[in-house]
């Protein structure tokens, strides 16, 4: 059994910055693919980020245009995502999420490939 608490959401200004943090439990985040995904009320959930076990590999959407950055510490069992030049459309619910998989597989984009979902923590970003 794992377990990912995320947490860090809040409220800021556009053009300011948020980091968000997931802590896994259960067994070590060393042998997890991790992700970030979001989703806006009334719209649908959508990936944000994915890292491989190593962290050596990263991918993002390319609606995020280089404004995050995920990384992990595995001594920590923990995965950020960096959230820089925060706009009010990143206004969402961000979840982290884990599987077993493969990064390498390439269906790091699609919820279905993730086996463990953190409860979720609050983004908003107002003009």
């Amino acid at each position: 059994q794992v377990q990912l608490k995320d947490s860090g959401g809040g409220l800021v200004q556009a053009g300011g910055s948020l980091r968000l943090s997931c802590v896994a439990s259960g067994r070590t985040i060393s042998v997890l693919t991790m992700g970030w995904f979001r989703q806006a009320p009334g719209k649908e959930r959508e990936f944000v980020a994915a890292t491989s076990r190593s962290g050596l590999m990263r991918d993002y959407t390319d609606s995020i245009a280089g404004r995050f950055t995920i990384s992990r510490d595995n001594a920590k069992n923990t995965v950020y995502l960096q959230m820089n030049s925060l706009k009010p459309e990143d206004t969402a619910v961000y979840y982290c999420a884990a599987t077993l998989q493969n990064y390498y597989t390439g269906n790091y984009k699609k919820q279905s490939f993730y086996d463990y979902w953190g409860q979720g923590t609050q983004v908003t970003v107002s003009s």
